[in-house]
């Protein structure tokens, strides 16, 4: 999977719309029978997760891969019905370059009584962050990497824009394909950046949480710039950082390496929370030219490229920094030196996404009045978009959970 330079998105053509019925058809993928539309040929599973599984399809109108992505029982408890109606909901709010967006949407149920599958059409890229992490071998240069974390800072801003923090930011949820380019996925567990509470252990994948999470203190946007920095030093350092296997042992991983934090930071956790960290051993941690040693960086001799290893270096001591109020803000990191070669204010400042309505998933439902609101949601989006007809009218976006055996030589980003 070469990373070759971005390409330029296209858009899905409008065709006419018949009938639901003679539109449809049924094929059985793996054990799971998608109805799907007639425009999506030769069906492959490529990833299955907590919300459903996606398949590769060629979209015949367009002659274009794409990835469907059926929501797995979306409505089988609260917990999924909750999730697939923010993930569809931002999924159709969003339109940033670095952000999955909608090409289709449709169910194949014509009434709300017979209402339970939803299928999201998207962009089918070549891997996923994971999968490029794990090839053996691969060595990304500082090119490369600056590149990748820079369009994730760029998606993450945008999101923050729309006061949404992403919170389940993680290798596997963050896709790319061959020309470098970058899209973040799966906005189940977003919350809004108003929200403070202790969330639950089911919620994010361990390995990529803050300390605030961990500790039940409440978050802020730089929730998303730890992950980020979790993200980037298993890139070079080829490994999870902080592989935990419960709550206590991700903590114990975090200090062992970051050092105990300062008394002030153990002054704003909760009593009990407090006298637990407080009584553990004390660690003074690692410099992070010990953690980051020069030998895990591309060999590059340029004077240039002596330089890159003391920036990377310097942004992951600026992200990783347990305390959130000591640690670098998403502006702040795209401004740094090793980021920052690739400014560009128009992908930086893309106009802001439209206003969500957060009081809707803030309150509590049960599953018919879910179903009732994504059921609204995807007559909605088939009535703007004819999405059963040819088209979807949305920006080509992202897909993940790709399983390509190659999917990660990767050539030079744009400049």
């Amino acid at each position: 999977m070469p990373l070759l330079s971005p390409r330029n998105n296209g858009r899905m053509a409008q065709s006419a719309a018949g009938s639901r019925n003679s539109q449809l058809y049924t094929v059985e993928v793996g054990d799971t029978r998608f109805q799907i539309l007639k425009r999506y040929q030769n069906l492959k599973p490529i990833g299955s997760g907590a919300q459903g599984i996606v398949c590769s399809a060629l979209d015949t109108v367009t002659n274009h891969q794409v990835a469907i992505k059926k929501l797995s029982r979306p409505f089988q408890n609260v917990t999924h019905a909750k999730r697939a109606y923010r993930e569809f909901k931002l999924m159709k709010l969003v339109s940033h370059k670095n952000i999955i967006g909608l090409l289709n949407a449709f169910t194949p149920q014509k009434t709300l009584d017979e209402f339970s599958d939803v299928y999201l059409v998207m962009e089918l890229m070549d891997a996923n962050l994971c999968q490029v992490i794990q090839v053996t071998g691969l060595d990304l240069d500082h090119e490369r990497i600056s590149y990748l974390m820079y369009q994730c800072l760029c998606g993450i801003k945008h999101l923050h824009k729309a006061g949404i923090i992403h919170r389940d930011l993680k290798p596997s949820n963050i896709v790319v394909k061959t020309d470098c380019t970058l899209k973040i996925l799966d906005f189940g567990l977003a919350r809004s950046t108003g929200t403070s509470f202790m969330m639950t252990p089911y919620v994010v994948t361990r390995y990529y949480r803050a300390p605030e999470v961990i500790l039940g203190m409440g978050y802020k946007e730089n929730v998303d710039i730890w992950s980020i920095g979790c993200i980037m030093g298993e890139i070079i350092r080829g490994a999870v950082l902080f592989p935990g296997s419960d709550h206590i042992d991700q903590w114990n991983k975090i200090i062992e390496q970051l050092g105990t934090p300062s008394r002030e930071f153990m002054e704003r956790l909760l009593p009990t929370v407090r006298n637990y960290v407080e009584n553990r051993p004390r660690h003074p941690g690692y410099s992070f030219e010990r953690l980051f040693p020069d030998m895990l960086f591309p060999d590059d001799n340029s004077e240039n490229g002596r330089t890159k290893p003391a920036q990377a270096r310097d942004l992951l001591s600026k992200m990783l920094v347990i305390d959130p109020e000591r640690r670098i803000s998403v502006e702040e990191a795209l401004r740094h030196p090793y980021i920052s070669v690739w400014y560009e204010d128009q992908e930086v400042n893309a106009p802001p996404p439209g206003p969500y309505d957060h009081s809707v998933d803030e309150r509590e439902h049960t599953v018919e009045q879910w179903k009732d609101l994504i059921y609204k949601e995807v007559m909605d989006y088939e009535s703007t978009h004819n999405s059963l007809g040819a088209a979807g009218a949305g920006p080509m976006a992202a897909n993940a959970n790709v399983d390509q055996p190659n999917a990660a030589q990767t050539a030079a980003p744009r400049r």
